[in-house]
């Protein structure tokens, strides 16, 4: 009975079993000590013969014979399908006949993760609710979140069998309150199976946050001056970005502008341009009022900028500045400073160019008057005596005629000395020159002098 016992022993066949992931390939190994001169055989769950020693029973491209002997018959399986699990058998037909059974588990891999709900914007402060589902996986895979780098502790997760009966189905939930700063973020899904083989399979959204808003307005230069172009823009911000801005002054009854373009342009800035005005910047998520304190300064001057806000307290630490109406406020105060070194403007350049070119003008005519009233007092003894005049019949002598000019312009200057002033000189024909036929005649016998003549005098009043 022993004996017969560890022969029974000796001739049981052993396997193992084993799992292998979908589209993988499975190896069946099956062993004997003492074959008992018998041959060993595999057959599928559905006890079909796979093979018998070495001879293929089964017509399938896929199963393939790796070893065959006496003590030994191996198998293997490729492309594997989810079809292909259950137990394997191995027999050796001895008397009785003895049977190996081997577990054979084919894992589903979980199909790539799909989040729903993220498909229209969510408005801020509002509940964002998002899914992630993923189907094929065998067993029922895990799934995780996160948005950023931070995890999220899902609502809820729901396992569903699919329509094959064999793999499954699973869905997760997540809800979280949204802000601005949510806009943008990546929210990604994470599905853990063992069949991935330490590797992850994972989808990433954005979310789109619609938020109210912000408005501030930047002048264009920054300090303004009269006489200059100005461009106020208004600098809208907000998710959507304001299409509509609307420019008024306050004090006037009409709108300066209404239109989609955000700039309000100064030509040519004047004083009478000084105050304060308002930009309303408008989306679908409301209205913001952004103020800007415009003071025009002369050239001279420059201004400083003061930029204060006025807006209502925010409702909560998330929210942003605003009040009832979704607006704020901002303005822009300038406080004049005395320039070290003012910029002059174009007309007072030009007025000093002027009046430098005019004074350099009075300057010549003046010295040339002097020169000109100077060479003739010293000559004019050639022309004058005692008072006569020449006469028409001397007007051919081109001399007189020079000596005639010379006299009309001498006239003109002594008639601007003051009146009951009288100035006394000696003349050429003083000196006894008058008896000369001509001027440079008379030039000659001055400077040399006539014995016994007669000093002559001429007096201007």
């Amino acid at each position: 009975m022993v004996e017969a016992w560890e022969l029974a022993e000796e001739s049981q066949p052993t396997t193992s079993d084993e799992t292998v992931v979908a589209g993988g390939t499975v190896v069946l190994k099956c062993q004997v000590e003492d074959p008992d001169d018998s041959s060993l055989q595999w057959s599928n769950p559905a006890q079909q013969t796979l093979y018998f020693g070495e001879k293929r029973a089964l017509r399938d491209n896929r199963i393939q014979l790796e070893r065959s002997t006496p003590n030994e018959l191996t198998i293997s399986i490729s492309d594997v399908v989810l079809s292909d699990e259950g137990e394997y058998t191995c027999s050796i037909f001895t008397m009785p006949v003895r049977t190996a059974k081997a577990l054979v588990t084919v894992l589903g891999i979980p199909q790539k993760p799909q989040i729903f709900g993220h498909e229209q914007p969510i408005d801020e402060e509002k509940i964002a609710r998002l899914t992630c589902r993923s189907s094929g996986s065998k067993p029922a895979a895990q799934l995780r979140w996160k948005k950023g780098n931070k995890e999220l502790t899902d609502e809820g997760t729901e396992v569903v069998e699919d329509p094959n009966g064999k793999t499954f189905t699973v869905s997760s939930r997540v809800e979280f309150r949204v802000t601005k700063e949510d806009n943008e973020a990546e929210v990604t899904c994470t599905v853990d199976h063992e069949s991935l083989q330490n590797s992850e399979r994972s989808t990433t959204q954005k979310l789109q946050v619609h938020y109210k808003p912000t408005a501030k307005i930047e002048p264009h230069p920054q300090y303004p001056r009269e006489g200059e172009k100005l461009q106020l823009q208004c600098d809208g911000q907000g998710n959507p970005i304001p299409q509509e801005f609307l420019w008024e002054k306050e004090g006037s009854d009409a709108p300066l502008q209404l239109s989609s373009d955000s700039v309000l342009i100064f030509p040519f800035l004047n004083k009478s341009d000084s105050g304060t005005y308002v930009c309303t910047a408008t989306s679908s998520m409301g209205s913001v009022v952004a103020k800007y304190n415009l003071d025009v300064s002369d050239l001279s001057q420059l201004p400083t900028p003061h930029v204060h806000s006025t807006p209502a307290p925010p409702p909560g630490p998330s929210q942003p500045i605003s009040h009832a109406s979704m607006a704020t406020a901002s303005s822009f105060t300038p406080a004049p400073i005395q320039d070290a070194s003012p910029v002059p403007s174009t007309s007072s350049t030009y007025h000093a160019v002027i009046g430098g070119v005019v004074a350099v003008i009075v300057f010549l005519l003046l010295s040339l008057l002097i020169v000109l009233g100077h060479y003739l007092i010293r000559h004019k003894g050639m022309c004058i005596r005692h008072g006569e005049t020449v006469t028409s019949r001397h007007r051919q002598n081109p001399a007189e005629v020079m000596c005639q000019t010379q006299r009309s312009f001498l006239s003109l200057l002594l008639s601007s000395q003051p009146s009951g002033s009288a100035s006394t000189y000696l003349t050429h024909e003083a000196k006894g020159s008058d008896d000369a036929p001509d001027a440079d005649t008379a030039i000659i016998n001055a400077e040399g002098g006539q014995p016994g003549g007669d000093d002559k005098k001429e007096y201007f009043i």
